[in-house]
C-alpha cells in the first residue's frame, strides 16, 4: 500500500507543477508558489511573490517618477529660455535709457535727464528681480542649449559690478572737486576783497556757496582769470604761427587799432601797409584783443544768438539753476573728449561759430597751407590738432563764463574800455605794466584787450586796456 500511495502522490506532483506551468508561462511576468492547489502554507513561496509584485509595483513608480522629472526638466528650462530673453531685453532697454541720459546733458534738459535717469534705474531695478528669479531656478545649473546658465549671466552682473563701481568713482570725483572748488574759491576771495579795498564787506565764500545754489562773486572772478589765462595761450600760439608765415605783425596791429569792428580786420597778412606798432613786443595784445572781441560778441544773450531762445525770460529762476548745473558739470571735462562724444551739442556749435570768425580762409590758409582744419569745421567735426585745441580752451573758458553769468540776478553788466576812453583804475586794468605798479596820469586807452563786468552787488571785474599817453593818441 505504501508503494503504491508514493508513486501516487508523485504523480499528482509532477502534475501540479506541470499545469501550473502551462498555465502561468515564465514570459507572463506572474510567479505562483508550487504549492497553489496545497492546503498547506509554503511561507517562502509567499515572500516571493509578495516581493516581486512589489518589485513591480515600484518599477512602475520609477516609470512614473521619470517621467515627472522629465516634465519638471522641460519646464525649468522653459523658463531658464524666457528668463535669458527677459535678461537681454532688459539691457538694451537700459543701454538705450543711458544713451539718452547722455544726450539730454548737452543740449541741457533737465526734464529730459530725470525721466532717462527713472529709466536707468528702473531698467536696473529689473535686472536685479531677474537676477533673483535666476537664482531660484535651479541656482543658476540648469543647462539651455549646453552652456551653463551662470556662464550665460555672468558677464551682465560684471556689467553691473562695473556699472556700481564707476557710480562710486564719479561721486568721489566730485566730492574732490568739491573740496577744489572751495579751496580755490577761499584763494579767490582774498584777491578779490584785495582788489577791492573800497569795499567794508567781506564775503565767506564757503558759507555763502552751502546756502544758496547759486554762484558768489568770487566764483565769477576766478573764470575771469581762467579765461585770461587761456586767451594770453591761444594768443601766443597764434602770434607764432604769424611770424612763422611772415605776416607784417605791424599790418595787423594797425588793422586792430584803426577798426575794432570791420569783421576781416586781420584776414590777410597784409591788410593794412602802413607800420604802428605803439611799443615793441606789444603785438600779442592787439591780438589777443581781436580774439576776445570775437569771443564775447553776444556774450549778453543767453545763446550767444546761436538761436531765438527766451527761457531767461519765461522760466528765469530755473534758467540760471539748470545755468549754474550746467557749469559745475562741465568745468571738469576736457572740450575734445565732450565734442567726440557730442559734436553739434550747443558748446559744440559755440565753438564752431565762433572759429569761423576768428580765423579767416585766406588767414587758415596762410597760417598752414591749407584749409583742412577748415573743410573738417564746416562738416561739423572738431579737428584733433594743436591750435584748435588751443582754441577750445579758451572758448570752453568763455562758455563757461557765460553760464555763470546768466547763473546770477540780475546778469552782470558787461562794459569794456573804448578807444580814447581815460584810465580808470577803479573799473579798468592796465596790460602794460608801469614802474611803481601805477599807470601814470593822463594815459589814455588805446584798444580794449578784454571786457570788465558789473555785479548786482557793485562787485567790479577790471576791463583790460591797453593805455598810450593822450599826446601819442592825438598825434596819429
Amino acid at each position: 500500500m505504501m508503494m503504491t500511495s508514493k508513486p501516487s502522490n508523485f504523480s499528482d506532483l509532477i502534475q501540479r507543477v506541470t499545469s501550473s506551468c502551462l498555465l502561468n508561462p515564465i514570459g507572463s511576468g506572474r510567479h505562483y508558489p508550487l504549492n497553489i492547489h496545497s492546503d498547506e502554507p509554503d511561507t517562502d513561496s509567499d515572500h516571493y511573490q509578495k516581493s516581486t509584485i512589489k518589485s513591480e509595483k515600484h518599477s512602475d513608480d520609477d516609470d512614473d517618477d521619470e517621467t515627472e522629472e522629465m516634465t519638471e526638466k522641460e519646464r525649468a528650462d522653459t523658463e531658464m529660455v524666457t528668463l535669458m530673453n527677459d535678461v537681454f531685453e532688459t539691457v538694451s532697454c537700459m543701454k538705450k535709457a543711458y544713451v539718452r541720459l547722455q544726450q539730454a546733458h548737452c543740449p541741457w534738459d533737465i526734464g529730459k535727464m530725470r525721466s532717462s535717469d527713472m529709466a536707468v534705474v528702473m531698467e536696473l531695478k529689473k535686472l536685479g528681480v531677474l537676477r533673483e528669479r535666476f537664482r531660484r531656478v535651479g541656482d543658476g545649473k540648469r543647462v539651455v542649449a549646453g552652456v551653463e546658465v551662470r556662464e550665460v549671466v555672468a558677464p551682465y552682473e560684471a556689467a553691473i559690478e562695473r556699472l556700481k563701481m564707476e557710480v562710486k568713482s564719479k561721486e568721489a570725483e566730485i566730492e574732490s572737486l568739491k573740496e577744489k572748488l572751495s579751496m580755490a574759491a577761499v584763494s579767490g576771495g582774498s584777491s578779490g576783497r584785495k582788489s577791492r579795498s573800497q569795499s567794508n564787506k567781506k564775503v565767506n565764500y564757503g558759507s555763502q556757496l552751502q546756502a544758496s545754489p547759486l554762484p558768489v562773486p568770487e566764483l565769477f572772478e576766478s573764470c575771469m582769470s581762467s579765461v585770461k589765462e587761456a586767451s594770453k595761450s591761444f594768443t601766443s600760439l597764434l602770434l607764432s604761427l604769424m611770424k612763422s608765415a611772415h605776416w607784417d605783425i605791424a599790418a595787423t596791429v594797425k588793422s586792430i587799432q584803426a577798426s575794432t569792428i570791420i569783421p576781416n580786420d586781420i584776414s590777410t597778412p597784409s591788410a593794412i601797409t602802413t607800420s604802428s606798432i605803439i611799443r615793441p613786443n606789444h603785438a600779442k595784445y592787439a591780438i589777443e584783443s581781436y580774439v576776445n572781441r570775437k569771443l564775447y560778441q553776444g556774450f549778453d544773450h543767453e545763446t550767444f544768438y546761436m538761436d531765438g531762445s527766451l527761457s531767461s525770460l519765461l522760466n528765469p529762476n530755473q534758467f540760471r539753476s539748470e545755468c549754474f548745473n550746467q557749469y559745475r558739470d562741465m568745468k571738469s571735462m576736457d572740450p575734445i573728449e565732450l565734442l567726440g562724444i557730442l559734436p553739434t551739442c550747443q558748446f559744440g556749435n559755440f565753438c564752431l561759430k565762433k572759429y569761423l570768425s576768428i580765423v579767416h580762409p585766406k588767414m587758415e590758409e596762410s597760417l598752414f597751407g591749407d584749409l583742412e582744419q577748415r573743410r573738417h569745421v564746416l562738416a561739423g567735426n572738431h579737428p584733433r590738432t594743436r591750435f584748435y585745441g588751443e582754441f577750445l580752451v579758451v572758448a570752453k573758458a568763455v562758455w563757461l563764463q557765460h553760464l555763470l553769468a546768466f547763473s546770477y540776478d540780475p546778469i552782470p553788466a558787461r562794459f569794456e574800455g573804448s578807444r580814447g576812453a581815460e584810465f580808470d583804475m577803479g573799473y579798468m586794468e592796465s596790460v602794460v605794466r608801469f614802474s611803481g605798479g601805477r599807470v601814470v596820469v593822463g594815459h589814455v586807452v588805446e584798444f580794449p584787450v578784454s571786457p570788465g563786468f558789473k555785479l548786482g552787488n557793485e562787485v567790479i571785474v577790471k576791463a583790460r586796456v591797453y593805455v598810450v599817453p593822450r599826446c601819442e593818441l592825438e598825434g596819429r
